[in-house]
């Protein structure tokens, strides 16, 4: 019986291999048809300028504000005791379904080169209206070294409703789909509501702010904010998951218990970073687009995008943050004695529109590369991916007339998991992965 399994998981990967690469060679003929002006062939971002003074690098600083531990714990006390990841996983109600069960419109969304190696869709539910759309991805690759968060390969998804149609309770809420990933053939979910405790504790509001950026690492979860928010970053505590009792359209206490406006589970903010010069602004602190993890740094290092328009001529930053090596701090930034925390490092880039941020530094490589990925200037369509350094950038290219718009189309954040070699990101339909190293290959 395993060796029938074992051939039958066989088929179906060669399957799916046909598939995906039926499915890039559709794409790159596509956009062989795409016209020289069309395919928006032109100069590059670059190479990244590094910003080192005071007036630059000052505008970074973020300011840590924690949740009393008393608030948090007196909502624990009223709702339960808070569940795990691996309660979460148990409860998955919805699959994902692998590229050859999905319809030729969500293959589409897929990259044109480097081809995904492995690629799935939502549940029709989820994706039959545009009131809610991905735009980040973590995986516990990100958060232990190891790969796996207890015993599971874990997948989270930041996905943000629609400020434009709804009841207005719900609109700009997020939540992350917590997926099981331990089958590569068989990946289920379950959609957890970010909130975030008031009153000290003895309630919560949904938090309304679109998720462009996420990264999971040891158990606490980081997430970008709305642009323009006094907020940069959310955090939240991953062993602080707490269940719902009423399944109803509110948030919060309600009477008879708890609900989340249909979520069975809620996922409480345990505190947020601050620009301590205020605001995010284009003439002040960057608004974070995207986010990922680093563990080739020591310490580990967080690394953000800002978010510019991408038919804007406005210069983008990324920069990065140490993350604390306290074991009474895991997940958390290094800050000092004030709770302040400083960029370690930061650039200037000529590209617009990122909502991917990488940075990885080969094996023998003196400095890292800085991979982006960026929506189109007419955002619509499939974007560009590029390689960054100090001293140039080069770009994944496809078609006749090797155009850079060879990304997934609307696509989300990027995350590195080490362990399998993989880059995780995802489109508007579609969460996809391919190995680190067949983008390298595609933009040498």
């Amino acid at each position: 019986m395993k060796h029938r399994g074992r051939h039958r998981r066989r088929r179906r990967g060669a399957a799916l291999r046909a598939v995906l690469t039926g499915t890039a060679l559709a794409l790159t003929a596509a956009a062989t048809l795409i016209s020289a002006s069309q395919a928006e062939v032109g100069e590059g971002p670059g190479a990244l300028k590094p910003l080192t003074s005071p007036a630059d690098t000052d505008r970074l600083r973020l300011q840590e504000h924690l949740v009393p531990a008393r608030a948090l714990d007196r909502l624990s006390a009223a709702m339960g005791r808070p569940v795990g990841v691996d309660a979460v996983l148990r409860s998955a109600d919805r699959d994902l379904r692998e590229a050859a069960d999905c319809s030729p419109g969500d293959r589409a969304s897929l990259p044109v080169a480097p081809a995904a190696t492995r690629a799935y869709c939502w549940d029709p539910a989820d994706t039959a209206t545009d009131a809610w759309r991905p735009a980040a991805v973590t995986t516990s690759g990100d958060a232990d070294d190891d790969g796996v968060w207890g015993t599971h390969r874990v997948v989270l998804a930041g996905w943000s409703r629609s400020t434009a149609d709804g009841r207005p309770a719900e609109r700009g809420l997020a939540r992350v789909a917590f997926v099981d990933a331990d089958d590569p053939a068989r990946l289920a979910y379950r959609w957890v509501l970010l909130v975030v405790p008031v009153d000290g504790g003895r309630d919560y509001r949904g938090l309304t702010s679109g998720i462009s950026g996420m990264v999971w690492y040891e158990n606490k979860l980081l997430v970008t904010t709305e642009a323009g928010g006094a907020d940069a970053l959310y955090v939240y505590d991953l062993d602080r998951i707490q269940r719902t009792t009423v399944d109803g359209p509110a948030i919060g206490r309600v009477p008879g218990g708890w609900s989340a406006d249909g979520h069975r589970y809620v996922l409480p903010a345990i505190g947020s970073y601050r620009f301590i010069s205020g605001r995010c602004a284009p003439a002040g602190p960057p608004c974070p687009g995207a986010l990922a993890l680093d563990r080739g740094t020591a310490p580990d290092s967080l690394v953000a995008a800002e978010w510019t328009a991408p038919d804007g001529d406005r210069r983008a930053r990324l920069w990065r943050y140490a993350l604390s090596t306290d074991p009474a701090r895991p997940g958390l930034l290094a800050t000092d004695a004030r709770g302040r925390a400083d960029a370690v490092e930061a650039y200037r880039t000529r590209a617009t529109g990122i909502r991917g941020v990488l940075s990885y530094r080969q094996a023998g490589a003196d400095r890292p590369s800085w991979y982006v990925g960026r929506l189109p200037d007419a955002q619509d369509g499939h974007g560009g991916l590029w390689r960054q350094d100090t001293e140039g950038a080069r770009a994944a290219r496809c078609g006749a007339d090797a155009s850079d718009r060879c990304w997934a189309r609307d696509a989300g954040s990027l995350s590195y998991w080490q362990q399998t070699g993989e880059v995780w990101s995802l489109s508007d339909r579609m969460l996809f992965a391919l190995p680190l190293a067949d983008l390298d290959r595609s933009v040498d």
